[in-house]
């Protein structure tokens, strides 16, 4: 199985590709929300989920989020949600629009190994 990270920070999906490795996932990258969508879509099958950073330039993770879930293919995949502590008022928007969870900068490898596997259950573990 896959996890997609989607981040304009290729320093931040380096990151998270890390933690993804070491859980044994492969991981998939985009650095837009619009490509994220596009990289879902062409993967739906095997992304077990999705890791979106909310403050990107263009298609911001929140719109991405609502675009995922408004389309049947992908709307049951889950999506964690990256931001930092001063955004919660986003943080609740992203859950509204049906994030499955999030984790906020800065994390440390044990902080998203940890969401990761609440997210997708322990039993994935």
């Amino acid at each position: 199985m896959k996890i997609l990270s989607v981040d304009d920070s290729a320093t931040m999906r380096k990151i998270i590709g890390r933690v993804v490795g070491m859980l044994g996932y492969d991981l998939l990258e985009a650095g837009t929300g619009e490509d994220g969508i596009a990289v879902l879509e062409q993967n739906v099958a095997d992304v077990a989920l999705v890791i979106m950073d909310i403050n990107m330039p263009g298609m911001d993770g929140i719109s991405a989020l609502e675009a995922i879930k408004a389309n049947e293919r992908t709307r049951n995949v889950p999506v964690m949600m990256v931001t930092t502590d001063s955004d919660r008022q986003r943080i609740i928007q992203a859950v509204r629009a049906g994030a499955a969870n999030y984790v906020t900068k800065p994390f440390t490898h044990d902080d998203l190994a940890a969401k990761i596997a609440d997210t997708l259950g322990a039993s994935e573990f």
